[in-house]
């Protein structure tokens, strides 16, 4: 068992699964989404892109766009998030809420797409 790939995968894996923690629950519910858990989805998915840079295949490539554009997505769920809060001082409205799980279900789009090209790639290379 190669532990480099292990590590890869846990982070992918947990990306995701903490993304869609995030997303889970009524769009505009503000006790459904924790600011927290969203810290933890950025944090665990810039730490998967720093894993994704020293491939240099084309599945590589994929992966590494779409754990940007992944990573892109959740920074700006954190800033419009903290804008609403601190800057525009709307509390957590349930507008905010709405735009912020948004902003963070295109994340979790791209971290599906990524897993998915993961596993196709871990069959494909058993044969």
């Amino acid at each position: 068992m190669n532990t480099e790939k292990v590590i890869f995968g846990f982070f992918v894996l947990l990306a995701l699964t903490l993304n869609f923690g995030f997303v889970l629950g009524d769009i505009d519910n503000p006790a459904h989404h924790h600011p927290f858990e969203l810290f933890a989805a950025l944090v665990v998915s810039l730490i998967a892109t720093v894993l994704k840079l020293g491939d240099r295949t084309q599945i590589g490539a994929f992966l590494l766009a779409s754990s940007l554009v992944a990573d892109l997505q959740l920074i700006a769920a954190a800033i419009v998030w903290g804008l609403g809060v601190h800057v525009w001082n709307s509390g957590s409205s349930p507008e905010l809420i709405a735009s912020v799980v948004s902003l963070a279900a295109g994340a979790l789009l791209a971290n599906i797409a990524s897993v998915i090209v993961l596993i196709i790639e871990s069959f494909t290379l058993r044969r």
